[in-house]
Formats: structure tokens, sequence, C-alpha cells
């Protein structure tokens, strides 16, 4: 039976091979362990591998999870979030990966300020247009983010996808690569840096690296070697 540790080596070697394939420094990646259904003496396990970034997509769930476990980490929040789970989610996580629309946005802005810090959001973007999945539609997006911007107390730090799942991997490529592009033209368009990249899962992280994604979301992988996330 795999370790924890046996599990994040092959991890780690795989998006190492992934980025030499994509002439891209491996350094230039960050994991998010995704961590929800984990238990904190399992998470630890991965703390004691030197993992420091974990994901959790249920509020409920993080607030028991977190408090156990060493205030050195960094949380992803990376579910639908509800605006009447904003405050929670500011006091809870560093990072919000999953901001889909303007009214979270300014909620979010809102309780920062309250609680007197800033948040650093990715803009989750539907880019194959599935009916089931959140986020804004590309030329949402565009429209929207010059007030996104100006919000006080968000970093926009870049976008964040779920692709569709394939069997073939390479199918999700499109996605990705559509990201990648809108990326790219809203920072043409605004004028402003939009670094990160939140792409790729288990089944298909290799495939976003070549990309360009610059934080990957893997739990299966890690905690669940035998199951799909």
């Amino acid at each position: 039976m795999p370790t924890i540790a046996d599990n994040l080596a092959a991890v780690r070697a795989r998006i190492q091979a992934a980025a030499a394939r994509a002439g891209r420094n491996p350094g230039d990646i960050q994991l998010i362990a995704v961590s929800k259904t984990v238990p904190p003496e399992i998470v630890r396990e991965a703390i004691a591998e030197g993992v420091t970034a974990f994901g959790e997509s249920r509020i409920q769930a993080a607030k028991a999870k977190i408090p156990q476990l060493p205030g050195k980490l960094q949380w992803h929040f990376i579910g639908h979030l509800q605006t009447n789970k904003a405050r929670d989610a500011v006091e809870l996580f560093h990072t919000i990966q999953s901001v889909d629309s303007v009214r979270l946005a300014r909620e979010l802005d809102k309780c920062a300020g309250q609680a007197g810090r800033t948040v650093p959001v990715l803009l989750e973007c539907n880019v194959s247009g599935e009916s089931t999945k959140f986020g804004f539609k590309p030329d949402e997006v565009v429209a929207a983010l010059t007030e996104l911007n100006a919000l006080p107390r968000l970093e926009i730090h870049g976008l964040m996808t779920m692709a569709p799942f394939f069997e073939n991997p390479q199918d999700a490529r499109p996605a990705f690569r559509a990201l990648r592009e809108l990326r790219d033209r809203l920072q043409e368009q605004h004028g402003i840096p939009l670094p990160a990249l939140s792409m790729g899962m288990t089944n298909d992280f290799e495939i976003a690296i070549e990309e360009g994604a610059t934080l990957v979301r893997i739990g299966t992988a890690i905690f669940h070697p035998t199951s799909g996330e």
C-alpha cells in the first residue's frame, strides 16, 4: 500500500516531467493538496513531506479542520462559495480561488475590509461552457474586470477553471489553453498582471502544466490514489 510520502514523490516527479516537456521551471508551479474529506491526521502526513498549501471546498468542514493544524499553512478555498459564507471564508482562507460573480466579489471585499485584511483571489471562469459548472463566462469576466480590480480589499492574482472530465486527459487541453488565452487577453486589454492560472487535477494536471498552469489542485493522487480529484 503506497504511503502519502510515496504518493507525493510520484506527483512531484510528474510535475517535474510535465514542466520539463513544456520548457518550464517546476519551481513556478505550486502544488495545492486537495484535503477535502481528508482527516487532520492524514493531512499531517502530507505536511511532514513538505506540503504547505491545501485546498478545501466546504466552509463547515474547513472550520472544524483548520484549527487542528499548524498555523503556518496556506489554505485555499476551491469550492463554490455562497455569499452568506463570505465572512467565514475571509477568516479561514489565505486565498479564495473560486470567485465566480461580481456579487460574491463585492461581499468578499466588504468582509475583508471589516476583518482588516486584503484577500488574494482568483476569478473562476467557465471556459468549457458546461451548464453544470460555476464561473464567469469569458465575455463576462472581460466586462467585469475593471470593476473587480477596483475593489480595494481584493487582490486579483489570476484565473481558475475546472475542465470537463475526460478519460483521455489530452481532451482537456482546449479548456486549459482557453483559460491561458483568456488571461493573456485580459492582461493586454486591462494592463494588469494576472500571473496565476489554477487548472488541472489528478486526471489532467500534466496537460494543464504544459498549457501554463501555475497552481495544480491534486487530491486523489495524494490521498486516495485508487479513486478521481
